[in-house]
């Protein structure tokens, strides 16, 4: 069976797939590498696929889709299926990269809750009776991680390279997955990498924002074993 690999979102750990793990983990290998050691999206594309075995299938949300698809540019011939989950495949917006380096000096001054706090986290979930849980854990993944590991993903994420072209080329089967109430990564984008991408499928989430794996995880989940049994 094809080892899935999973690539987390921005200050974000294994515990983001928690239900995934214990439902996909059952009969399958699973891979839950960092993306935190650099500060560039090839160098954690690199990393990503030393770590890796030979051929394997890729699922990533947020930032974690963002590096999946680099990964992709690198070795498109290792990744035998594709999941991008609430992400954007395009560079960021120059209005975004202008907030970087005011947060980065922020967390380096010891802010990096507040950081979290107060311009992340209001953009992850929707409403639901789950949501603060969510949150508590989104925090305590941030802080675990801690403040060099945000410079190097805000930096990696201010200087990524636009890949719709990359998508346009991909061959194998795909997932592209989002909740309906994202607004970080909209559904409008899922629909642009829906359409670039030859034969994939488009799964929207209801009830569901920036974190359909732990908002709705059954739902989720269920998408991506059809994903994977395609």
């Amino acid at each position: 069976m094809t080892p899935l690999v999973l690539l987390p979102g921005m200050m974000c750990d294994a515990r983001l797939f928690a239900p995934q793990i214990a439902a996909l983990g059952l009969d399958r290998t699973l891979h839950l590498p960092p993306i935190a050691g650099h500060a560039t999206m090839a160098a954690l594309a690199a990393e990503v696929l030393a770590h890796a075995p030979p051929r394997f299938a890729l699922a990533g949300l947020s930032m974690g889709g963002i590096v999946a698809m680099e990964v992709l540019a690198q070795a498109p011939d290792r990744i035998e299926r594709l999941a991008l989950l609430d992400t954007n495949p395009r560079a960021e917006l120059p209005e975004v990269q202008a907030r970087r380096a005011p947060q980065i000096a922020a967390v380096q001054a010891g802010q990096l809750r507040e950081v979290i706090r107060d311009e992340m986290k209001p953009n992850y979930l929707a409403d639901g009776p789950g949501k603060q849980a969510i949150l508590d854990l989104c925090m305590k993944m941030a802080m675990d991680l801690g403040p060099a590991v945000f410079e190097n993903q805000s930096l990696a994420l201010r200087d990524r390279p636009d890949r719709q072209d990359v998508l346009r080329n991909v061959s194998v089967p795909t997932l592209v997955l989002c909740g309906r109430d994202d607004r970080l990564c909209p559904v409008e984008r899922h629909e642009l990498m829906h359409d670039l991408i030859p034969g994939s499928t488009l799964e929207i989430i209801n009830g569901a924002a920036h974190l359909p794996v732990l908002e709705k995880p059954q739902e989720t989940t269920a998408a991506l074993a059809r994903w994977l049994e395609a």
